[in-house]
């Protein structure tokens, strides 16, 4: 069995393509290169370079390298961009999903599994977030995330199609340097560059309803993220047209962002600037914690890395793409 990972090239993309592979399956990767980079795939694991929206791309690779199988991660992923580029989102995430599952029809590919986001869920009031936690996500990101998951379902309910869908939290880490997150998006990436920098790291509100008055969210180690995909890429492959899984991944721990900030300035040894609070940001919930109980019935998963590995992780990762961090 083949399975094409689209994204592949992408910072979760190589984590799940590294841990296919040394799982002994059968890899390629389709990636456009806008935002994922090709040093992170081993020799070994072929690279076609190119969009899912290009349908004769699409049909000629699942021939030449014999597809059975696909993980779908190439997505745009910026909340705030996909604000203020609604239509790109959808066109990107909806759009070429909508042409990937026809090439995937076409071909008579039996497993398909979607990337999906914790952002369906948009700001649960409840201290456990499970799989049937009514999803209102709250911004065009997570509502193509959402679009994505029904699209996903109705063609293998159609078509005879085994599906997953992760809805995965924050991730952060890397399994080596070379793959850490180079993008500034998230909350650990986002206090390392300001530390950096020698600048104070911002907490983004400290009256909310927690212990310790700021967020709570539940922080996944990307190596964990990717043996769960690992995990749900065999199910498929072992229950060919059998229906559809939707799963958390998460730790079912949750960790503030006061907490996280503290951790932070332990394992980097930038204990000043002391971080800030700024103003609340739009739209952020006071807490998001997954249950994982259902991955760890339906695939007997579970996370095996703690936080402080995560952002040790992350942290020697930033310092390889960034080596002024350390001389601070």
């Amino acid at each position: 069995m083949t399975w094409l990972i689209t994204g592949g090239a992408g910072y979760i993309g190589a984590h799940v393509a590294r841990a296919m592979l040394d799982a002994g399956e059968r890899v390629a990767v389709l990636d456009d290169l806008s935002a994922g980079v090709a040093g992170r795939l081993p020799k070994e694991c072929p690279l076609v370079r190119g969009s899912v929206q290009d349908r004769e791309l699409l049909d000629r690779t699942f021939a030449e390298l014999d597809v059975t199988g696909v993980v779908h991660l190439a997505a745009k992923k910026q909340v705030g961009e996909s604000v203020e580029k609604p239509l790109l989102y959808y066109r990107e995430n909806v759009h070429g999903l909508t042409v990937l599952l026809e090439a995937v029809v076409a071909a008579r590919i039996r497993s398909f599994l979607f990337s999906s986001s914790a952002a369906v869920y948009g700001m649960p009031d409840v201290d456990l977030v499970t799989e049937e936690t009514p999803c209102l996500p709250m911004n065009p990101y997570g509502e193509t995330k959402l679009a994505g998951e029904w699209l996903v379902r109705a063609t293998g309910a159609a078509h005879g199609i085994s599906t997953a869908c992760l809805r995965y939290f924050n991730v952060a880490g890397a399994a080596a340097p070379q793959l850490a997150d180079t993008g500034i998006f998230n909350i650990i990436p986002m206090m390392f560059d300001r530390l950096t920098r020698g600048e104070s790291p911002r907490v983004f509100g400290d009256d909310y309803a927690t212990p310790d008055g700021t967020c709570v969210r539940d922080y996944i180690h990307i190596e964990d993220l990717a043996t769960a995909h690992l995990a749900a890429a065999r199910r498929l492959a072992e229950r060919p047209g059998t229906g559809d899984l939707t799963l958390n991944v998460g730790t079912g721990r949750g960790v503030s962002v006061r907490e996280m900030a503290d951790l932070i300035a332990e394992v980097t040894g930038h204990h000043e600037p002391a971080p800030v609070v700024a103003p609340r940001r739009p739209g952020d919930p006071a807490r998001v914690v997954a249950s994982n109980e259902r991955i760890a019935k339906e695939l007997g998963w579970a996370p095996a890395h703690d936080v402080r590995g995560m952002v040790t992780s992350a942290w020697e990762g930033w310092c390889h793409h960034h080596p002024e961090a350390r001389r601070r």
